[in-house]
């Protein structure tokens, strides 16, 4: 009777685990930023207001301290997240303490957006004198700050650029629109011709297009053959599609090979590598990489920014119009705006924290790589330990016993974003 062989390793960042966003430290400094602006503001209005004796100014200038507190946590799982990044206490790093400062800012925008609300609602039923002299040039003011520190935030909230490339030059065939993109070239005796991975909502296929006018496409002798890293070997007949070649069978994940493109004039090597596709893998991509704790941040200042902006609305239409009613319904849309930014925020946040995978395009690459390979994913975990760090727990069985761990490690480095793996493998073993 065969027994089972276990063989366990695990690859990470260096084993450091360091799971960091990319943009880690300038986040940071970012938002101390923020904060430094915040703090010098609300002194100003609170020395202001109690010096000249306005009521309503010293009223902002302490909302304004609410504000630079909420900036404060962001800015402290930074620093903390940065400076305790290689303790060991943290089993997986620190990458998560910017989902848990962006799940509390959540909760505190619920918090803010509720008050508003009930305040609005008070206001409704129970109307107060305004004075317009002081509420206007106030809530510019506070406008003014927010728009600032918008400013100042701005660039990092996305958490990962825009750029589906991978630095290696090689093209997956469309661009971050769906669209398909030049491809890469084969310089042929006929011309130069565009390869391509066309994925744009069909299965995906090779796709082989003159790149000048005078280039002349063969399809009786054109084929494209993939060769992986395993060895394993397949050939693509191409059919004239009038204008370009398309391959008649779809290519299986995962995108990363070699492709012999023959032509008439003999083959020409080229070189595909796996990344992020399609807008729904945009999509995940941007949910595995997304920077939450300044995106918490990012939005406790385009939340104040929208309050300004609807204040000032809502107080303009009432002087002019002595709609006193407008004011209160600035603040109810206000409060709805904020809570609707905070549910997204919580939700996303959350799902983090509890371990959900964000990325289940990811886990289907992982998935075929191995079983591409003729053996079996006995069970598999992908979840994110920090924006755009991924760890995965594979249990492979395999019927190859000069397979081991670091079989599957060499055929899994390769996905962008996969920092830290653990491979176990169940190998049938000769009786004894």
């Amino acid at each position: 009777m065969n027994q089972i062989d276990f063989k366990d390793a695990a690859f990470g960042a260096g084993h450091d685990h360091i799971f960091l966003g990319a943009g880690h430290e300038k986040n940071e400094r970012k938002t101390w930023a923020v904060i430094a602006l915040c703090s010098a503001m609300m002194l100003i209005e609170i020395v202001g207001g109690s010096v000249f004796g306005s009521l309503a100014l010293v009223a902002d200038g302490l909302h304004m301290s609410t504000h630079a507190g909420a900036m404060l946590i962001a800015a402290l799982a930074y620093t903390y997240a940065r400076r305790h990044a290689t303790d060991s206490r943290f089993v997986f790093g620190t990458g998560k303490l910017g989902d848990l400062a962006g799940f509390t800012s959540a909760i505190v925008l619920a918090m803010i957006a509720v008050l508003i609300g009930y305040e609005a609602v008070a206001r409704f039923l129970s109307p107060v004198p305004i004075h317009f002299s002081e509420a206007i040039p106030i809530a510019v003011v506070g406008l003014l700050v927010n728009l600032a520190s918008v400013w100042l935030l701005s660039g990092g909230h996305h958490g990962h650029d825009h750029s589906h490339s991978h630095g290696h030059g090689h093209s997956h065939g469309h661009d971050e629109h769906g669209r398909e993109d030049e491809g890469q070239k084969v310089f042929a005796s006929s011309g130069v011709f565009a390869v391509s991975i066309f994925e744009d909502g069909v299965p995906p296929v090779f796709r082989i297009t003159p790149a000048t006018e005078n280039s002349a496409l063969d399809p009786s002798v054109a084929s494209v053959t993939t060769i992986r890293l395993d060895g394993a070997r397949q050939v693509f007949a191409l059919a004239d599609r009038g204008g370009y070649l398309e391959s008649k069978e779809d290519i299986p994940e995962p995108h990363a090979f070699k492709a012999i493109v023959r032509m008439a004039d003999g083959e020409h090597e080229i070189e595909f590598e796996e990344h992020e596709h399609g807008h729904g893998a945009h999509e995940m991509h941007e949910a595995a990489t997304r920077d939450h704790n300044i995106r918490s941040a990012y939005l406790h200042v385009i939340a104040d920014a929208a309050v300004s902006v609807l204040a000032i609305v809502g107080l303009v239409l009432a002087r002019t119009f002595d709609w006193l009613w407008m004011d209160p319904l600035a603040g109810v849309i206000g409060a709805l705006v904020i809570a609707n930014w905070s549910y997204s925020l919580m939700r996303d946040t959350g799902a983090i924290l509890l371990d959900m995978n964000p990325d289940r395009r990811m886990e289907d690459n992982v998935r075929h790589a191995i079983e591409d390979r003729g053996d079996k994913v006995v069970d598999l975990h992908v979840w994110r330990v920090g924006p755009g760090h991924m760890s995965a727990v594979v249990s492979v069985a395999s019927s190859e016993s000069q397979r081991d761990s670091r079989f599957y490690h060499a055929v899994l480095e390769r996905f962008k974003g996969l920092s830290h793996v653990t491979v176990e493998v169940q190998s049938p073993r000769a009786p004894a």
